[in-house]
């Protein structure tokens, strides 16, 4: 090896890691602003919560329930809604979980509605996506396919195994479910 090489290799060796140790700083994702209310009550340390879930339902292997959280210290008390979908592939299984605060419900509702009797009546010429995402990164909505329309919910925002496919009449059944639940909550 010539002296050059050596040199450029020393160099090399050197800025490297400095290289992607930056490069990985700045793709990290900041999760801590994409938390629901719910989920950062349920998160408190130093006291005791009691965590309590009432099913309401499911739709498409996806459970909907009220949860009700309680610091049994102070007294406080939220709740909210809990998704809990089982994603499976041929060799693993995760369960996948969101949590929409209870003032967001209304939100989502009316979200729902405006999809089923406005968008999905009309089918655009070109490639169209409607959504409703909560401050905890909770998605709902439908894509333009092929030919009609597809719905979903997504329950976890940087998770692509997290989405739940519908069709129209199962966003019907949601619907059902999800004001079942505000009427408990």
């Amino acid at each position: 090896m010539n002296i050059r090489a050596i040199i450029l290799m020393s160099l090399l060796s050197f800025y490297l890691p400095f290289r992607g140790y930056s490069q990985q700083g700045n793709s990290k994702i900041d999760k801590s602003n994409e938390i629901s209310n719910v989920e950062k009550f349920s998160l408190k340390s130093g006291v005791l919560i009691q965590k309590e879930f009432v099913d309401i339902g499911s739709v498409k292997g996806c459970k909907i329930q009220i949860a009700n959280f309680t610091d049994l210290i102070s007294g406080e008390k939220t709740n909210g809604v809990k998704f809990e979908y089982e994603a499976s592939s041929s060799y693993t299984s995760d369960t996948k979980l969101a949590l929409l605060d209870s003032d967001e419900l209304d939100g989502l509702i009316k979200s729902i509605t405006i999809i089923q009797e406005k968008i999905l009546p009309n089918l655009p010429e070109n490639y169209t996506e409607v959504s409703y995402k909560s401050r905890g990164g909770f998605e709902a909505g439908c894509y333009k396919s092929r030919k009609d329309w597809s719905a979903y919910l997504k329950l976890e925002k940087y998770d692509g195994k997290s989405y739940v496919f519908m069709n129209k009449e199962d966003l019907g059944q949601l619907m059902s479910l999800l004001r079942s639940a505000k009427e408990k909550l």
